[in-house]
């Protein structure tokens, strides 16, 4: 399964301690995530968090289309990380590393996409990379 790794850090003036928490919680993604409008069916276990989140899409501009993807989500010593499955057939890890620094905490978010054929892995990959600067500027807004 072809696949491409996205990275993008940035600073944000709160505390590591509040970004994992925000980031740990399934609500936090709508609107967080510009694509996300819903979170759904949570089911927190000790170690990992379950929901499903709609995601909506407009396919050639025109037609809205909301995609229900199956996200996992789980605490780490060093941040957070978790797995997206679309039923369209793409997969998407990702983590943020959380570090103290100048008052603040230095976020390194990064994005694995994989796709059943090349060309959907390009449009994912475009769309997660749009998703990922986005966050930046609002995980900022809401914290920091």
């Amino acid at each position: 399964m072809p696949k491409v790794t996205l990275r993008h850090t940035f600073h944000v003036r709160n505390s590591p301690g509040a970004l994992r928490a925000h980031l740990s919680q399934p609500q936090s993604y709508v609107g967080l995530s510009p694509l996300v409008v819903a979170v759904h069916d949570v089911e927190r276990a000790e170690e990992e968090t379950r929901y499903v989140a709609v995601e909506r899409l407009r396919l050639f501009k025109l037609v809205k289309y909301d995609n229900r993807i199956k996200v996992t989500l789980r605490g780490t010593p060093s941040g957070v990380e978790g797995r997206v499955v679309s039923p369209g057939g793409v997969r998407l890890d990702y983590r943020f590393r959380l570090t103290e620094s100048g008052g603040g905490t230095d976020v390194e978010d990064t994005l694995v996409v994989q796709a059943w054929t090349r060309p959907l892995l390009t449009f994912a990959a475009r769309k997660a990379r749009e998703v990922q600067l986005a966050r930046a500027e609002v995980l900022t807004a809401r914290l920091g």
